[in-house]
């Protein structure tokens, strides 16, 4: 397996520094608002390489924190007239649940910022002695000078870098540049005692205090989005490091969901909270959406293009439903070769999807010849194989479950009409007029009312 390293800026091979085992950090949200499709993008991201990397037999422990402790979240407080503590596990779980939705393989652990006060002081004091930090004024601060390597994973040098943006202009800081590790208490804001005074941290020492302290001192892959390499992971890497840690041996970092070419967040005003989006499409064929774009490509979100990549996996699902109601079920076989090159590239899933669109083409001609030997089912395992590497197999618990009662059974029965509802616009545009008006005639029976207009089609099932 070969994968980009921000660091070097080359694609270079992925090995191990433990055989068989994979140690993986991936920064996680700073739980202030409701998630957009472009916060969640990182997590569907990681969650296809955390697949592959166990599809290939490695053990995987992900760390993925949550930043519960920030400004935005205590100025959140204020607008919602409730404690930042509240602000923080509501929004905490709504990521959580947005997650489940769109079928992320949780983390090993998803540690709190607050609950590793004690490390993060560890840390500072190892800093300080070291000479990479000093006290304020009850702050602590990071000396970026003391850093030789300060600005080298974001390509930047310190003399050409804008002053840290975590303090005011009466900061008792030695450089502009300096950030903090710890600021100290204000009136009214939470705060925990240390050798400086009582305080709260600063935003990037949690991340390299809770690294350590799960990962050790040197772990595989660092994972997060784009923008955060600078300043947030630029910081991590020279607070780690100076600290005598090896830190990370990769940097992973996918690019951004984009509207109208700009990134999408809270502040420019064009966030898609993903509670809105699957109201418009399936979770699966939200994730189909995120997950089907190379990581490092930006993805230029649209309804058009939503609903038109929706369209495509439709026809995907059609053919796993048609034939596993031929054949049953069956075991996964081996991935075909190509599909196995194109992930091992630098989980280029492009080419990898190229690879699923001939093997289900091959299928659907074997379906239309009435061939259900030995070649349909290694088209229909390998096929499913490929989705659920991607996360995508409509048959996978996952999208389904017997509880008639669960939101999983909601997924399932609409994977099941939207399928048909595919197979009656196949029959429509090979101009089977009967067939398409069967399958509408079976729904029926079933309680099922289709309802045709200009840019789709709804179902609605009858009480």
């Amino acid at each position: 397996m070969r994968l980009f390293d921000t660091a070097t800026r080359e694609v270079r091979d992925f090995i191990p520094l433990v055989p068989g085992q994979v140690s993986m950090y991936v920064c996680g949200a700073t739980v202030q608002a409701a998630p957009h499709v472009g916060h969640i993008r990182s997590g569907v991201a990681f969650d296809v390489l955390s697949r592959w990397l166990r599809h290939n037999g490695f053990e995987v422990t992900l760390v993925r924190n949550v930043t519960d402790i920030d400004d935005k979240i205590m100025a959140k407080g204020e607008i919602e007239n409730r404690p930042w503590w509240a602000v923080a596990a509501h929004y905490e779980r709504e990521f959580q649940n947005a997650y489940t939705i769109l079928g992320c393989t949780p983390p090993t652990i998803a540690p709190r910022a607050t609950g590793h006060i004690t490390q993060m002081i560890s840390l500072m004091q190892d800093l300080i002695e070291r000479g990479h930090a000093y006290a304020a004024q009850g702050d602590v601060y990071f000396d970026v000078r003391s850093f030789a390597d300060y600005g080298k994973l974001s390509g930047q040098r310190i003399d050409e870098l804008l002053p840290a943006g975590d303090a005011g202009s009466s900061s008792p800081k030695k450089d502009p540049r300096d950030f903090a590790l710890w600021k100290s208490a204000k009136l009214g804001e939470p705060s925990w005692p240390t050798p400086w005074g009582d305080g709260r941290p600063g935003w990037h020492i949690e991340c390299s205090a809770m690294a350590k302290a799960y990962l050790g001192d040197a772990f595989d892959i660092h994972g997060g989005g784009l923008d955060l390499v600078f300043p947030h992971h630029e910081n991590e890497v020279a607070q780690s490091k100076a600290a005598g840690q090896a830190f990370a041996n990769f940097w992973l970092h996918n690019a951004w969901v984009t509207t109208s070419g700009e990134k999408m967040s809270k502040s420019l005003g064009n966030s898609l909270l993903v509670t809105q989006v699957v109201q418009r499409v399936r979770p699966i064929e939200l994730r189909w959406y995120l997950a089907s774009a190379h990581y490092r490509s930006n993805l230029e979100f649209s309804d058009a293009a939503l609903s038109e990549s929706a369209v495509a996996f439709g026809r995907i699902e059609n053919f796993v439903t048609r034939a596993t109601e031929v054949l049953g079920e069956i075991e996964l076989s081996d991935l075909p070769v190509d599909f196995i090159d194109a992930m091992n590239e630098d989980l280029n899933v492009p080419s990898a999807l190229a690879v699923l669109h001939e093997v289900v083409s091959a299928g659907n001609s074997l379906l239309a010849d009435g061939e259900h030997g030995a070649k349909l089912i290694t088209a229909l395992s390998q096929v499913r194989g490929m989705l659920d590497v991607l996360g995508v197999d409509p048959l996978n618990p996952t999208w389904n479950s017997s509880q008639s009662d669960s939101p999983q059974a909601a997924l399932a029965l609409d994977a099941l009409v939207q399928g048909q509802i595919v197979a009656r616009a196949e029959a429509k545009e090979q101009k089977d007029f009967a067939k398409a008006d069967a399958i509408r005639d079976q729904l029926s029976a079933l309680g099922i009312t289709l309802q045709d207009s200009a840019e789709s089609v709804r179902w609605i099932l009858e009480k």
